[in-house]
């Protein structure tokens, strides 16, 4: 077969089968890409998030006790 203008540059008719076949994969393939750039963020900002909070924590210095009042007699209600 000779490559003429008509058969090179007009496609072939394509079945509805394969279109959708096509557009499923496609899909598909940018939904598992989207789905990994947000787990390498999420993964990426947790571990800023647990480097930060060890260095809060090592900064911060214990919390104070609060002094316990004595109990003494209650008035008011019986």
């Amino acid at each position: 077969m000779t490559a003429t203008r008509d058969t090179f540059f007009k496609p072939g008719k394509v079945s509805a089968q394969d279109k959708a076949a096509t557009t499923d994969t496609v899909a598909r393939a940018i939904i598992d890409q989207e789905a990994d750039a947000r787990e390498r963020k999420t993964e990426a900002l947790r571990a800023l998030r647990m480097e930060r909070e060890a260095a809060e924590s090592e900064k911060a210095p214990a919390p104070k006790k609060r002094a316990t009042r004595a109990s003494g007699v209650r008035r008011g209600r019986c």
